[in-house]
């Protein structure tokens, strides 16, 4: 049985390099908008079944107004942009689309490292200008460079995302420390569980990978960033609530720490005023870690999968 589809706000996820076609169809009818304002959503979605949303929010206020609906799809791992509890009354079945972006991610935490290791951005620039061609030697550096092998990297968060990262940093003969909610049971020998102070003070690298929650908000703050030693480096590709922005940009400022990697904050898009845009050694990137098209095709055939699986009365990645 078919029924109505609404992608509320679909160009993040496809900006015309995916096709929708197999979305389409599965649909009656399928519209989809490139994106929705939350006035938008109750006028958009009026007589659709199935809505899937990407961070247009459904909460009670929009979900009362859509008579029809029977099925959510979030657009990502992440559900927070629907209310649960208005969905399970009405017996709404709401999905989510779990570990796509995976390989992504961790290739986004390196490029940071790197990046903060080699400067290539910085010595490619240089060559370009000329620097290299009026040099008496045959080669130049513009720091010093430095090298992961046994350095420590402490990673905040052992899912999916957080275990390829210590596998990452292992292959690169780095020591690896790990705090997770709960002790892992089956971690390999060599990677080093221990406390959030533990891991702060001892680490060269820092990679967070914990979700947003009321015991991790603010996790980086002026009290645990005193711990960093002053040439660690911070990497963020986790949610950006879990950083005290204004403390983080302070300590950078101060020389507290050599620099951060962060590819989330906890306003997206942030404001022009926002410290860390002017923060010295910070590397701002827009929330881009999960959009490799890899990734990307990854969350569309998922998606479309789960709204299958829907159709045939057999719910799959059901968080409602």
């Amino acid at each position: 049985m078919k029924m109505k589809i609404v992608v509320l706000d679909g160009y993040t996820m496809n900006p015309g390099d995916l096709d929708w076609q197999e979305l389409r169809a599965l649909g009656v009818d399928c519209e989809i908008y490139e994106r929705s304002s939350q006035a938008d959503v109750p006028l958009r979605a009026a007589d659709a079944e199935i809505v899937l949303t990407n961070k247009a929010a459904l909460k009670r206020g929009e979900i009362s107004q859509l008579p029809c609906l029977r099925y959510i799809g979030v657009l990502a791992t992440g559900y927070n942009v629907v209310d649960l509890d208005a969905a399970r009354e009405r017996g709404i079945i709401v999905t989510n689309v779990p570990a796509y972006s995976t390989p992504s991610v961790v290739q986004t935490v390196f490029a940071f490292i790197l990046e903060h290791c080699q400067q290539l951005a910085r010595h490619a620039a240089a060559v370009r200008a000329g620097q290299w061609c009026r040099s008496r030697d045959f080669a130049f550096w513009l720091a010093p460079l430095t090298e992961l092998a046994g350095k420590t990297l402490g990673i905040v968060g052992m899912g999916r995302i957080g275990m390829a990262v210590a596998e990452v940093g292992h292959a690169f003969g780095m020591n690896v420390l790990a705090r997770s909610r709960s002790p892992k049971a089956d971690a390999p020998a060599w990677l080093k569980q221990c406390d959030l102070n533990t891991l702060l003070s001892s680490s060269d690298f820092i990679s967070l990978h914990c979700p947003l929650t009321d015991d991790t908000a603010k996790l980086i703050n002026a009290k645990t960033l005193a711990l960093l030693r002053p040439t660690a480096f911070l990497v963020n590709t986790s949610r950006g609530g879990v950083i005290d922005e204004d403390a983080l940009a302070t300590a950078l400022h101060a020389g507290r720490l050599a620099g951060a990697g962060l590819d989330v904050l906890t306003q997206e898009p942030p404001a022009a005023d926002c410290p860390l845009l002017t923060a010295p050694n910070c590397l701002v990137t827009p929330h881009y870690a999960w959009a490799t098209h890899e990734a990307r095709g990854r969350l569309y055939r998922v998606a479309v999968g789960n709204i299958r699986a829907f159709l045939e009365g057999k719910p799959q990645n059901v968080v409602s």
